[in-house]
């Protein structure tokens, strides 16, 4: 290595990232040491400081190596800090860097959340960053951001919050193109309004009663979960929608402008009112790939789910490849019998693969009528899989169901497993 250039030992010293490296670099030379001025990103684990029982010295020592550095663009600390540490890294970094990710442990105890916020604040300086990244956040008040005009991307995972407080958040990041908000707690009712936000994930912790509505007319991507209402106006280049309903809460109304361009929907949990899945599934006529896992209906007591057509259902959802169906809602499309009147030509074209969960063997013949149908009008059909999960009876209906579903795959072989 001494007889390297400098170019090329600062352009090899220039790719290390964990923070102990830069350290044993630093430590080997005179020449190592002026070469790793040339690091552009530093990552400090959770235990790079172990031995070091006061966070203030840990503070020094992220200071004093991200101060080496001509230009820091990316920084990740996972090791615990200050606010008054945080504020004089970046002081040092603020112009350079792009990428940053905090571990920020503000939800720890009451000592950490009387500081909590100063820690949002500081990051206020940063005005170039690109990507933000910020674990166990605590923001019961608005922090003290102006503006990140070139933030693109904006995570935050374990968050004690409230409504004005994100608004005012997501307000100073007006050029988002990703946003992911996990485990966020507080959010009662939100409106987000970002023009250029292409993904977004958002999951509201707490009842499931959360109300959003999100303006972003270039959305590709969506996923929620925690909320009851949902509107979403502008939705013509959305691909791919995942609702989730927590175990607490349920889906009333969801408020899909346009969305004809989705491929892929997925609507998960307990309970959803049974108007929220008719409107959804109408609004999605056309897409691709379908995932069902729906336990129950109703808008206050649980209810089971009302007879679903299996011709008509088809019928309005052509464009079928995948289809993955849950359940009780799988037991729903067996029981309106509308194949002894079929129309002549029915098919579902492009359906290839059907993932079919059964939990109960009671209307047993319904349910093998059903698919043998799929495999009967889906000519195109590459791969069926039925998953008996939790089958609960003691009745020795439930021996001669898994009776049948054993000979349909052995018939079947070819398409056909079991689970």
């Amino acid at each position: 290595m001494d007889s390297l250039p400098d170019a090329i030992l600062q352009y090899i010293l220039s790719n290390l990232t964990a923070a102990r490296d830069v350290a044993a670099c630093n430590c080997v030379s005179k020449r190592w040491k002026e070469s790793t001025d040339s690091v552009t990103s530093i990552v400090f684990p959770r235990n790079s400081f172990e031995s070091i029982m006061e966070t203030d010295h840990s503070d020094t020592i992220i200071r004093k190596m991200i101060s080496s550095s001509r230009r820091l663009e990316k920084l990740v600390v996972y090791s615990p800090f200050t606010s008054k540490g945080l504020a004089s890294w970046m002081m040092h970094v603020s112009s350079s860097l792009r990428l940053l990710e905090l571990r920020m442990d503000n939800l720890a105890s009451e000592e950490v959340i009387v500081e909590g916020p100063l820690k949002l604040d500081c990051i206020g300086v940063a005005k170039n960053l690109e990507t933000l990244r910020l674990w166990g956040v605590l923001m019961m008040s608005p922090p003290k951001w102006d503006m990140f005009p070139n933030l693109r991307c904006l995570e935050i995972v374990g968050a004690r919050t409230d409504d004005s407080a994100l608004c005012h958040a997501l307000r100073a990041c007006p050029n988002l193109s990703n946003l992911l908000l996990l485990a966020c707690e507080g959010v009662k009712s939100i409106s987000i309004d970002l023009p250029y936000l292409e993904h977004c994930k958002l999951d509201f912790y707490g009842p499931g009663n959360s109300l959003l509505a999100l303006t972003s007319p270039r959305l590709v991507s969506l996923d929620v979960q925690g909320c009851s209402w949902i509107r979403v106006p502008e939705t013509r280049f959305l691909k791919n929608l995942s609702i989730s309903s927590v175990s607490t809460g349920r889906v009333y109304m969801v408020d899909f402008n346009n969305l004809s361009s989705l491929e892929a929907l997925s609507i998960r949990g307990v309970q959803w009112c049974w108007d929220a899945i008719c409107m959804i599934l109408q609004q999605a006529r056309d897409v691709k790939h379908l995932f069902m896992k729906v336990e129950f209906t109703g808008n206050e007591a649980l209810q089971p789910f009302p007879e679903i057509d299996f011709v008509e259902f088809f019928n309005n959802h052509p464009k079928l490849q995948t289809f993955d169906i849950h359940g009780a809602m799988f037991a729903a499309l067996c029981q309106k019998n509308s194949l002894k009147k079929l129309e002549t030509g029915f098919a579902i074209p492009y359906l290839e693969e059907v993932v079919i969960t059964v939990r109960s063997p009671l209307n047993a013949e319904q349910k093998m009528n059903t698919l043998e149908s799929l495999l009967k009008y889906a000519r195109g059909l590459k791969r069926m899989v039925i998953k008996i999960l939790q089958m609960k009876s003691n009745h020795s209906s439930a021996d001669d169901f898994c009776d049948d579903i054993c000979k349909f795959r052995h018939m079947n072989e070819h398409l056909v497993q079991i689970e």
